[in-house]
């Protein structure tokens, strides 16, 4: 028999809030979001997940760690003041964004970041992943809002059309220093090289942010990378499904070869209505990997970052 750390109720049913790897489960982010600041005395907070390589010259690493807090540490309806030295974490990004709302997971401490001897670095951070949100300051931009508004409910479109991109649709590509000279390009991605097999030297998946869009579909951003004997892989991507409207994919590629003295990136920018896309089977929405190929691409750029 257990005790309930939440409810102090007797039980033998439960459930684990870290998996077998240590790592936060789907139940620890329910947890988090409709319990904190609960949390900090209920459950003991794990260290941050750290990792770093060294591969020809890079050093790559990554941090993974726990949801921002959904209530500022003074509490439920206050917020830090403009003249504190410090904010809590919360209001940090309140303060930096200056978005309405923030998504409901923003994995602040997600972080992956290359850098070389030479000064260059190549990062990707949630914070810099939400900037390119439109918020309140600049006329909303969102292609599916006449289609969304007409499907739902009047109190509904009240409640949740907010005068800001309510998708938290990114067209973010990742954030480099001045270290990097940039030059566009008409090469293609080597996706025939890409596509061999290869030991797995290295690879982490993070997210950096995810919202259900008040379940009504669901806007994620992740990056990914993997690297093997003959370079490293990336792909940072934003996926957002309104549901029963329209579907959007930016997708932004590194591939980096050893032989070469740069990183080759590819951005490109897929869109759908549900219309588009009536022939193919249902389930496959829900999976961005099988979705993508029948997406037709909008806009795409190539770019050679030279880190020498």
């Amino acid at each position: 028999m257990l005790i309930c750390r939440l409810c102090l109720t007797k039980t033998n049913d439960f459930k684990h809030l870290c998996d077998e790897n240590g790592e936060d489960s789907e139940i620890y982010h329910i947890t988090v979001k409709y319990f904190d600041p609960m949390m900090e005395e209920l459950v003991p907070r794990l260290p941050v997940d750290k990792e770093s390589v060294e591969f020809h010259n890079w050093k790559i690493s990554y941090e993974k760690s726990h949801i921002l807090k959904s209530i500022c540490q003074k509490g439920q309806d206050d917020k830090c003041k403009e003249d504190n030295d410090e904010f809590c974490e919360l209001c940090t990004y309140r303060h930096a964004l200056e978005l309405p709302h923030l998504p409901d997971m923003v994995f602040r401490k997600n972080k992956l970041t290359l850098q070389h001897p030479n000064g260059a670095v190549l990062e990707f951070l949630p914070m810099d992943a939400l900037r390119s949100v439109e918020n309140g300051k600049q006329p909303l931009q969102v292609a599916c809002a006449q289609e969304w508004k007409e499907s739902r409910p009047e109190t509904l479109v009240e409640e949740k059309f907010k005068p800001f991109d309510w998708t938290f649709t990114t067209e973010y590509q990742g954030t480099v220093n001045k270290m990097f000279r940039i030059e566009k390009c008409e090469q293609k991605l080597n996706k025939f090289k890409l596509m061999q097999r290869e030991k797995i030297l290295f690879y982490h998946d993070l997210t950096l942010f995810e919202d259900e869009l008040h379940d009504n579909g669901i806007s994620s951003c992740s990056v990914k990378i993997r690297v093997m004997p003959s370079g490293f892989f990336i792909l940072l991507r934003h996926f957002l499904r309104v549901d029963n409207v329209l579907l959007k994919m930016h997708d932004t590629r590194f591939h980096y070869e050893i032989e070469n003295d740069y990183v080759f990136k590819e951005y490109t920018k897929r869109e759908a209505t549900y219309d588009e896309l009536k022939k193919v089977p249902p389930p496959l929405f829900t999976l961005p990997n099988e979705i993508e190929q029948y997406m037709p691409i909008k806009e795409q750029m190539a770019y050679k970052l030279f880190f020498k």
